[in-house]
């Protein structure tokens, strides 16, 4: 006996492949064998011939098979060894295999069920090596086979429950399970669970089984990505462990958890971590947050917060492709250049040493000078006016710190020659500008030189030189490596303020006004006023009622005047400062800031001429006029006036008035004076309305009270307004 099992020994190491094929039906007659010493050898005999001589994994097919039955421990072990190195080999051998899947099923329940067996004992768990054997093997056979994977999910699941997880033995077999169950057709439960066991290990103190948890983790998570989200808190928290191993494989997978319902938390934590991360990670997170921040920003403010926070923290980790996307943003996005503009100022002015910050901050303010100084420093309760001088100092600071590169220096000058060129520059400054600009026609810099002495010789040239200088265009839209162009995304909020939009912290519900409660989500206002019936009635300002949680309806109004069946309305209630989440039109693209409405009982000192009314509706005892002034200073802004009047003998009660524009207008309602109109009085209610210039204002408007004891519900579409309101012609 031992004689041949040293022969067999002898053969598996130093055997030809000659000697393999002579000898192949020599031992594949040992497996069969009647002594399990020798049916061990020669199975670990015939799996040193099958690696050396695939073509010989045939031979072996049906006397492994048999041995597969074996009740020691040790065959049964090297049978399944050589069984899953013949299937590994020879795929179409696995059809014979998978015959065997309810005698493999019948072994490991046995091991899992046993009592202790001192001579399989290992830390309390019976034979955890024929276990994790067993385990690999039925993986193979249960791939891409519903029926073989059916058997196996009952013993996989008493396996992943069974198991004792706090040794690392337990552990090992874990896993196993949770590969096995990951690659075979296992019904979604046993997916979900196996992902929960990942999610466990996380918890684990060992940083080996941590780094295997978020490494599978990586990669599962495009198959069930809801069940690895469930354990995002976790995976966030190993981005502050102390190994680097694990904090690069956290950051992996955060990356790949991040989608439009998680984006603001993920990117706050990612952004976080990107403070006090090593410079190694820098410059793929900056890459990283700003294309996921490109992909599924809710709207064009949040993304610009985001990038403004990347470049304040790592500026000099920036690509250059991520800058010209975040310019070309800015210049597609006019409600928000005074706000980017007055943030990359004030960004500029603490920290000069972040290049990517430089250049982005040069660039905006060199294309944008004239609105930052008419709307000055955006603060959170009002703007803070800045000079000229102020500017140009800034931007000659950057010039000359020790910070500046080849590349700045560029868009230095360029800045400057056209803060130069704007009307809002002071005669001292632009004779400044030019004297620094005659400096630099002597620089041993070619680059720089070229550009002083062109830039100077515009100064000669009138109003040529003013054409030459004015705004670029915007550049071209582009759609990123994943089809998403970030320029067609809605505005959001517009209001100056902390990065409350980057923060998350503007998404709660709107505050109540007057004693009301606070309006409701939006999309359950549109169901209110069309007659959805898939959403609740909101409270307006005669019916306070608790808010719901607001979400993004972007979606939901993009189709107003096109399908009846997804306007929108602003409800009479709506909060009297303007906010992406609180207006009416959030989620589309705004003109410009709203100043906050004044909630009056009466109207409010008229501005101009005595405006013209127009009559919206006439008819149950009720006529609301609607009276337009416009905007001087700020064409596109239009204020309009609604005057109830009750025609008859008859008070109204319980008056509730609301109104919807078209996607490409945003709308701001205040509450009405007095839901309650006396016969011979008046009761107003102003609105504000932001439109493309020369767009003609359209309104859909709801109407509800109570009149003579009977309720009156009526909804009309106006468009009376004459053509110009919004500064040209439609």
């Amino acid at each position: 006996m031992y004689a041949v099992g040293l022969a067999l020994c002898t053969f598996a190491d130093i055997a030809s492949e000659e000697m393999s094929r002579d000898l192949a039906n020599e031992i594949e007659k040992l497996l069969g064998s009647s002594n399990t010493y020798i049916r061990k050898k020669a199975a670990l005999c015939a799996l040193r011939v099958v690696r050396k001589v695939p073509d010989l994994a045939d031979h072996f097919v049906s006397k492994s098979k048999n041995l597969l039955a074996d009740r020691n421990h040790g065959v049964l072990l090297t049978a399944i060894t050589l069984v899953t190195e013949i299937c590994q080999i020879d795929p179409p051998s696995l059809e014979e295999f998978r015959n065997a899947v309810p005698l493999l099923v019948r072994h490991l329940k046995s091991l899992v069920t046993t009592g202790y067996s001192p001579e399989h004992d290992v830390s309390g768990i019976t034979d955890p090596f024929l276990q994790v054997k067993i385990l690999r093997l039925m993986r193979l056979l249960g791939r891409g086979d519903p029926r073989a994977s059916e058997i196996m999910n009952d013993i996989l699941a008493q396996v992943a429950t069974n198991t004792d997880s706090t040794k690392n033995v337990g552990n090992s077999i874990l896993y196993e399970t949770v590969m096995t169950v990951l690659e075979i057709e296992a019904d979604s439960g046993l997916r979900v669970m196996a992902i929960n066991i990942l999610g466990k290990f996380l918890s684990n103190r060992d940083n080996n089984i941590r780094y295997v948890a978020l490494n599978t983790l990586n990669k599962v998570v495009a198959i069930d990505t809801n069940a690895v989200q469930r354990h995002r808190n976790i995976i966030l928290d190993c981005l502050r462990d102390g190994d680097i191993s694990i904090r690069r494989r956290a950051l992996e997978l955060s990356y790949a958890l991040i989608n439009e319902q998680n984006v603001r938390i993920l990117i706050r934590e990612l952004l976080a971590f990107l403070e006090v991360a090593d410079d190694e990670f820098k410059l793929g997170m900056t890459t990283q947050i700003c294309l996921a921040a490109e992909r599924f920003a809710p709207n064009k403010r949040w993304h610009i917060d985001t990038v403004l926070r990347v470049l304040k923290l790592a500026g000099n980790f920036v690509r250059e492709e991520i800058l010209s996307a975040f310019i070309r943003l800015v210049a597609h996005t006019p409600e928000l250049q005074a706000y980017t503009a007055s943030k990359l100022y004030v960004s500029l002015r603490s920290d000069i040493s972040q290049e990517s910050l430089t250049l982005a901050s040069t660039w905006v303010i060199g294309e944008y000078s004239e609105i930052l100084l008419e709307g000055g420093l955006v603060d959170e309760e009002q703007a803070k006016p800045i000079s000229d001088q102020e500017i140009v100092e800034l931007l000659i600071s950057v010039l000359d710190s020790p910070y500046a590169n080849y590349l700045t220096r560029q868009f230095v000058l360029t800045a400057l020659t056209k803060v130069s060129s704007r009307p809002t520059t002071s005669p001292a400054q632009q004779e400044r500008i030019q004297t620094l600009l005659m400096t630099y026609t002597t620089s041993p810099e070619l680059e720089l030189q070229q550009r002083a002495v062109e830039f100077a010789s515009l100064f000669n040239l009138g109003e040529i030189r003013s054409g030459v200088l004015e705004r670029m265009p915007a550049p071209e839209l582009k759609a990123t490596v994943l089809g998403v162009v970030s320029e067609n995304k809605p505005v959001g909020s517009v209001q100056p303020g902390k990065d409350a939009d980057l923060l998350g912290d503007d998404i709660s519900s709107t505050p109540a006004t007057n004693g009301q409660a606070a309006a409701p989500a939006t999309q359950d206002l549109l169901a209110e006023i069309f007659g959805n019936s898939g959403a609740s009635a909101p409270p307006t300002s005669g019916s306070p009622a608790p808010a719901p949680a607001q979400r993004n309806i972007a979606q939901d109004i993009l189709g107003l005047f096109d399908s009846p069946s997804t306007p929108a309305a602003a409800p009479a209630a709506a909060a009297p400062s303007y906010n992406a989440h609180s207006s009416l039109f959030g989620g589309a693209p705004a003109a410009a800031p709203s100043p906050p409405i004044v909630q009056a009982a009466s109207p409010p000192p008229a501005q101009a001429p005595v405006a013209t009314g127009y009559t919206a509706y006439d008819k149950n005892e009720l006529k609301v006029t609607l009276t337009p002034q416009t905007s001087p200073t700020r064409p596109g802004l239009v204020r309009i006036l609604a005057h109830f009047v009750a025609t008859g003998s008859n008070p109204l009660s319980g008056l509730n008035f609301q109104a919807a524009v078209p996607k490409s207008q945003q709308l701001q309602m205040a509450p009405i004076s007095s839901p309650d109109v006396a016969p011979g009085h008046a009761e107003t209610q102003e609105m504000r309305v932001l439109a493309p210039a020369g767009a003609n204002i359209r309104l859909r408007l709801r109407i509800s009270y109570s009149v003579a004891g009977r309720a009156v519900q009526d909804q009309v579409d106006f468009a009376g307004f004459p053509a110009g309101l919004t500064g040209g012609s439609s």
